[in-house]
């Protein structure tokens, strides 16, 4: 799940995707437009600067911004950057793995092969999508009886006679 740090750094480099770039925005401005903590907000930047992707200005004029073009920072970079690797499981993270305590053989569990196709498809999104993709846009509005409709039924929800979720 996508952590409220990942969360705020993503809202803030939006914003910041709709700025020129030799207009610095303040940091005050910045957590005042997103209702985020200064002091929060200042920790992400931070981080996010020393990463590459943000640089800083000091004085009245000074400020943050893009260190690169909004097209060139895909949702991937900044999560990984904030929350660390996407796969839901050590044993099946490209970047960062790790064998699962308790299980004997990582090259026949199924488990780890259906968590790597789940890294597989996250990181497929995340990384197609870059800033510029995402500024204006808006999720298409649905009702959960349309949800329910297009669900396609999986075995154990026709086993059960309901919608799996």
């Amino acid at each position: 799940m996508l952590s409220q740090k990942a969360k705020y750094a993503l809202r803030a480099l939006l914003v910041l995707a709709q700025c020129k770039k030799d207009e610095p925005v303040h940091i005050a401005d910045l957590a005042a437009s997103e209702n985020i903590s200064r002091k929060f907000l200042e920790a992400t930047l931070l981080e996010l600067r020393k990463h590459g992707l943000l640089t800083s200005l000091r004085g009245p004029r000074g400020g943050y911004h893009l260190a690169k073009p909004a097209s060139d920072i895909s949702f991937g970079e900044v999560i990984r950057i904030i929350d660390g690797p996407l796969a839901p499981l050590p044993c099946a993270s490209v970047t960062a793995f790790r064998l699962c305590s308790d299980c004997p053989d990582p090259h026949g569990c199924s488990i780890r092969w259906v968590m790597q196709r789940v890294r597989d498809a996250t990181a497929g999104v995340l990384d197609e999508c870059t800033l510029a993709d995402a500024v204006g846009k808006r999720p298409v509005a649905f009702r959960a009886a349309d949800l329910r409709r297009r669900a396609p039924k999986t075995r154990a929800s026709r086993r059960l006679g309901s919608y799996a979720g």
